[in-house]
């Protein structure tokens, strides 16, 4: 699976500043609206050391990482999610599969803020209010719908519609209390009854403060503290890259971008966070597998078996699967090798059920 992630803020926020942050581009920064309902997007390689580990043990003829795309939609202002989204950029938001809220936390004299004051719990509170505005206009919609036509429903498709209404009203009653979706307790066939929907508050969410040079340390931790105490919840997380700098480490050489790192105390880069912690919100993992043709990282949700991830490389493996050869990459590492991991017996045979673990490097047996 490729892991898309939409970057949504407000305007001057510094979003496309962080969009080429995290991708190397070199979009165009500063405002635009949501009649430009183009979106910069970008492919970006997972970074993963140990498919660089790999790569050197094995010598393939390529190597190929996990992707996540990053697609960074037009600012949301004020008011827009009460007016009803554009449909394009509700279908841009509601095709991520988490998003990235970039909040301003840097001042800057020649780039006014909206609102004349740079207030990023503020603004954090203004952006969840346009996307629960966003979800309720979704909610009336539908309910609406559904009242028009279910007196000419019977049986089985009556009570559908009248269980779909019944949800619907509970999430309204959840929205309007302040409550966005993710943090609602759902049972698996409720959940997949509102897949449908694009709900945007359903949502994982990466709350991204978006720093000045000098709020790096303590006043950028300070901050980060803050939104999360008022904002943390289930599946939120709350971080701080400042996107100028990280803009400017992009373009630079490897070995140059960690020396400046250095300098300014940044211990890993934004890229490395936000992948990081959009995983973790996601409950996503990576596995691997290693050879002469190709060494490769797949991404999977946590709690995969064997024939999921057998799956994941094709339907044929899955269809076909016996067994699955594992080795932890640990174990495969101090090894040396395949043969010497099956030797020292860390190489083992599992079956479809067995639950696959990040960093697992596995080879799928199967049959067709």
């Amino acid at each position: 699976m490729s892991l898309r992630l939409v970057i949504v803020g407000l305007p001057s926020s510094g979003k496309t500043t962080v969009f080429n942050a995290l991708t190397r581009a070199e979009a165009a920064t500063g405002t635009y609206t949501a009649a430009e309902d183009q979106p910069n997007v970008a492919m970006v390689k997972v970074p993963d050391p140990r498919l660089d580990v790999l790569t050197e043990m094995f010598k393939p003829k390529k190597t190929v990482p996990a992707d996540v795309q990053y697609v960074d939609v037009a600012g949301l202002a004020k008011g827009m999610g009460q007016q009803g989204l554009s449909g394009k950029l509700l279908g841009h938001l509601a095709q991520g599969q988490a998003l990235v809220h970039v909040v301003r936390a840097f001042e800057d004299s020649a780039v006014p803020h909206p609102e004349d004051s740079v207030d990023p719990l503020r603004d954090i509170e203004t952006l969840n209010l346009e996307l629960t505005f966003s979800d309720l206009g979704i909610i009336e919609k539908r309910l609406e719908r559904i009242k028009n036509t279910i007196g000419k429903t019977r049986g089985p498709e009556r009570e559908a519609n009248e269980r779909e209404a019944a949800l619907l009203e509970r999430l309204r009653v959840e929205l309007e209390a302040g409550r966005p979706i993710r943090a609602v307790e759902l049972g698996e066939e409720e959940e997949k009854a509102l897949r449908g929907f694009g709900f945007l508050t359903a949502k994982p969410l990466l709350i991204l403060l978006n720093l000045g040079e000098g709020q790096l340390g303590e006043e950028g931790e300070r901050l980060v503290a803050a939104a999360r105490e008022r904002f943390g919840g289930p599946r939120i997380e709350v971080a701080a890259l400042a996107g100028k700098i990280e803009m400017e480490l992009a373009q630079l050489e490897p070995a140059d971008a960690a020396e400046f790192m250095a300098d300014l105390g940044i211990a890993e880069s934004g890229l490395d966070r936000v992948i990081r912690l959009s995983y973790g919100l996601l409950g996503l993992i990576s596995f691997l597998t290693a050879g002469p043709d190709e060494c490769r990282a797949w991404t999977i949700p946590r709690g995969s078996t064997a024939v999921d991830a057998a799956g994941a490389i094709h339907s044929d493996l899955a269809r076909g699967f016996i067994r699955a050869e594992v080795v932890a990459y640990d174990d495969l590492v101090a090894a040396g090798s395949m043969a010497e991991a099956r030797k020292r017996g860390v190489l083992r045979s599992e079956g479809r059920t067995y639950v696959v673990k990040d960093g697992d490097v596995i080879e799928i047996l199967f049959n067709v």
